[in-house]
């Protein structure tokens, strides 16, 4: 298999930051990761949309030349692929939770952050645009909290002793702040101190670069 992918960008990271999670627990899944370089256009070429008529990272290709291409079907069809150690066990109740979590952490931060990060100084050269920035580091204080406040009971990762896809998910949009020098976690010591704690973790160190 085949993970196209850009180093910088919140979901190929997200997916790197998992495979490297699962390579960590033991399960070595043989995936090759091929850079798309999208500051020089290299999504809008016809090769890449060949593979995701989108433009979009990352894209998973199988062995049979198939392609995934949205970042948490990706993982779930590794989680299905290699289920010893996966990372979503447990009950029912606690699969769910994990879910929960990460669409939260998703859809109410991760996204949010990136919208944020383009706003105030993109990487890819967008111009500024103060009023959306305000937007998203309003619509992110809510989500943040309710994050800030699982961590309230000591445990050391968002979902108890055990990492998630959802440290993953939150782990993947900070590097992009810090690239673009943007903080948005403002007075939530807990988070700070879960973010100090996962960039320590050898998979987290294996693919962040900021």
């Amino acid at each position: 298999m085949k993970l196209y992918m850009v180093p910088l960008a919140p979901n190929p990271t997200k997916v790197m930051l998992y495979i490297a999670e699962r390579g960590e627990l033991g399960t070595e899944m043989g995936i090759e990761q091929i850079v798309v370089n999208t500051v020089k256009g290299r999504h809008r070429e016809p090769e890449h949309l060949a593979r995701n008529p989108f433009g979009t990272l990352p894209v998973l290709e199988l062995d049979d030349g198939s392609y995934f291409v949205e970042s948490l079907a990706i993982i779930a069809y590794l989680e299905d692929k290699f289920p010893d150690g996966a990372l979503l066990d447990g009950s029912p109740e606690a699969r769910a939770r994990a879910r929960d979590v990460e669409r939260i952490v998703d859809l109410r931060v991760a996204g949010p952050m990136g919208a944020y990060g383009h706003a105030k100084n993109s990487p890819l050269g967008r111009p500024p645009d103060p009023e959306k920035a305000a937007q998203m580091e309003a619509s992110v204080q809510a989500p943040l909290d309710y994050l800030e406040g699982l961590l309230d009971d000591g445990r050391p990762l968002l979902l108890g002793e055990r990492v998630s896809i959802a440290d993953c998910t939150l782990a993947a949009p900070l590097q992009f702040l810090r690239f673009v020098e943007a903080d948005l976690f403002g007075d939530r010591p807990l988070l700070r101190a879960w973010d100090e704690r996962y960039r320590a973790r050898p998979a987290a160190q294996s693919v962040l670069r900021w």
